[in-house]
């Protein structure tokens, strides 16, 4: 679910700022906000050729093959500099358009075959990449080949339906796919680029319009990236984040080009391409600004030195009914979920300031502490979902009853989920690891999002239920900036970590393998029982819709029991932006982009 600005790493020890607390500083924040400036609606359109976005979040690649729907900062930059053969049409998650191809596949245009396995997708003639080279069909093969190669979390969305498989290395570390097989998967034929399916997948197409970005692959051998033969793909396989040539550079076709990444400032430039193969878009410019503290945000929209920013709910009466600001709420949520804790089942604790002594002797936790199921289950009955959506999200939520939000095929009404219940907390920790936590107590330290509202909230009402329940727990608080938070997150250090979930695609399947399938579990390094993985995999071939339904509700169950996390809330989503903005539209399943945006 990111030009670095470094971030301050407090460990507050205990000190950390209370729910309460923060909601008091709202008022005074937004007095000084009213009093403080002038009249931002009577200025004209400032800076009128450039946007600037500020959000919290700082930028961790430019590569596309790492780009994720709700990933931080990088999304905002990569969907703009590169394009996919097609895209979801205007607000609709299931409707889409022709984009780097010229058709959309269907059984209709007859570009899907009959048995469902094979897309074919004609490619765009007379489009060029930033350094002013052709695309070419196997441009396009190469940008899928590597796709799936460099092993980024969502490779998985195209190797699981082309190979059968969820990762490009085995356990040992040896490449589990050939050559050959990405050739065969991923064939150009003439001006086409034809893939073949191991089995018939409903979501394909949606799959497409997220993960098909395009690359120049001369460009990449140029640059000392993948040159897209069998000689070398064993160096780039499983590569990482920062290895990569498109890490900090970029070359796509897309309605704007990369000026410049600056890290020192947390800013990333864009310019508009005047040679893209559409009308170039009207804006010049495009600035991507990361700001970690909620309250400078804010100061940038009113005095229109920022055209939108990103901004939690609870953050909300700092800009309603602010001249010259558009506030809009309601949008739709269904494809997402707003606050989930993740827990991590094995802990690095080596040299690991979270998880303090490493051991369950009251001075840490050991690698193991969210093994045990009785301590998940004490921390979901220990926190108070309630309270935290009132807090967060100003009351514009709802509890989450298992994995999948509401109008999402397999939300179960009837679902049993946790809430507030300090007694079976209480009951879960006396259980956990033979009796020894609620004995010795524990310590360990969580780290939450510099700039979230959200996570500085969740993370502090998980440390006041936690420690309200015995003396001998103890949890600490730091702040980090996405970056760090993200490389902490990879190398297993947190013990557990807030986030949410952003579908991919919307299908019941996407929420299942990413919040219960083992392959996906890598983060938190938990191993789903293989009963429930087979009734994932039943449910994503089953066709009959009731069926399937079925499924999906015995799904939600096991996640219920199993907890490997804790789906806390969804809502639906907040914009806001200042009223000169031209031609936003919002789509859930899809990158933000800049192409259609305008100021007047």
């Amino acid at each position: 679910m990111g030009t670095r600005q470094p971030g301050r790493i407090s460990l507050d020890q205990g000190h950390h700022r209370p729910v309460s607390r923060l909601l008091r500083c709202i008022p005074v924040w937004l007095s000084i906000l009213v009093l403080g400036l002038p009249a931002a609606g009577a200025q004209g359109v400032k800076n009128p050729d450039t946007y600037l976005h500020a959000g919290p979040a700082d930028f961790d690649t430019l590569d596309p093959a790492f780009a994720e729907v709700g990933g931080g900062a990088s999304p905002h930059a990569i969907a703009s500099i590169y394009e996919t053969l097609i895209d979801f049409e205007g607000i609709f998650v299931d409707r889409f358009v022709p984009l780097l191809a010229t058709a959309v596949p269907s059984m209709r245009n007859g570009l899907i075959s009959p048995d469902g396995r094979t897309y074919t997708f004609p490619i765009r003639q007379g489009v060029r990449f930033h350094d002013g080279t052709p695309m070419t069909p196997e441009d396009v093969a190469y940008s899928l080949r590597r796709f799936m190669l460099i092993g980024a979390a969502p490779s998985a969305y195209l190797l699981e339906p082309l190979l059968g498989i969820y990762h490009v290395q085995d356990d040992k570390g040896n490449l589990a796919v050939s050559f050959a097989d990405l050739q065969r998967v991923v064939r150009v034929q003439n001006n086409t680029v034809v893939l073949t399916l191991q089995e018939p997948f409903g979501a394909f197409v949606a799959l497409m319009a997220g993960f098909s970005w395009v690359a120049s692959r001369r460009w990449a051998a140029a640059h000392g990236d993948w040159d897209g033969t069998a000689a070398t793909m064993g160096t780039y396989a499983n590569a990482h984040i920062e290895a990569t040539a498109f890490h900090a550079q970029a070359n796509g076709t897309g309605p704007f080009r990369l000026e410049r990444w600056d890290r020192a400032a947390g800013r990333v430039v864009l310019a508009r391409n005047d040679a893209y193969w559409r009308t170039p878009a009207r804006l010049a410019r495009v600035v991507l600004q990361s700001v970690p503290d909620t309250g400078t945000r804010v100061l940038m929209l009113r005095t229109g030195d920022a055209d939108s920013i990103s901004l939690g709910f609870a953050g909300l009466p700092l800009v309603e009914g602010a001249p010259g600001l558009r506030v809009i709420t309601g949008l739709p949520g269904s494809t997402s979920v707003s606050a989930v804790i993740y827990f991590v089942a094995d802990i690095d604790t080596r040299g690991n300031p979270y998880a303090g002594s490493g051991r369950l002797d009251g001075e840490g936790i050991p690698s193991d502490f969210f093994a045990d199921v009785h301590v998940r289950r004490a921390f979901a009955y220990a926190f108070d979902h309630t309270a935290f959506i009132a807090a967060a999200f100003r009351g514009r939520a709802v509890v989450m009853k298992g994995m999948f939000p509401v109008g999402m095929r397999g939300y179960n009404p009837r679902q049993e989920y946790f809430t507030l219940d300090r007694q079976r907390a209480i009951a879960e920790f006396k259980a956990a690891h033979g009796g020894a936590v609620w004995e010795r107590g524990f310590s360990l330290t969580v780290a939450h999002l510099t700039g979230s509202s959200q996570s500085e909230i969740g993370t502090s009402m998980v440390k006041d239920g936690i420690e309200a329940l015995n003396p001998k727990f103890r949890i600490a608080i730091r702040s980090l900036t996405w970056s760090t938070y993200v490389a902490e997150r990879r190398r297993h250090k947190l013990p557990f970590f807030f986030g949410g979930f952003f579908a991919d695609y919307p299908d019941p399947h996407n929420f299942a393998y990413n919040l219960l399938y083992s392959a996906s579990m890598r983060l938190q390094r938990f191993q789903t029982p293989p009963e429930v993985d087979q009734l994932i995999l039943a449910a994503l071939r089953e066709r009959d819709p009731r069926r399937r339904e079925a499924l999906y509700f015995d799904i939600n169950q096991k996640y219920f029991e199993l907890a490997p996390s804790i789906a806390l809330a969804t809502s639906d989503g907040l914009r806001v932006q200042r009223s000169w903005v031209r031609g936003w539209y919002f789509n859930p399943a899809s990158q933000p982009k800049y192409y259609s945006l305008w100021k007047e």
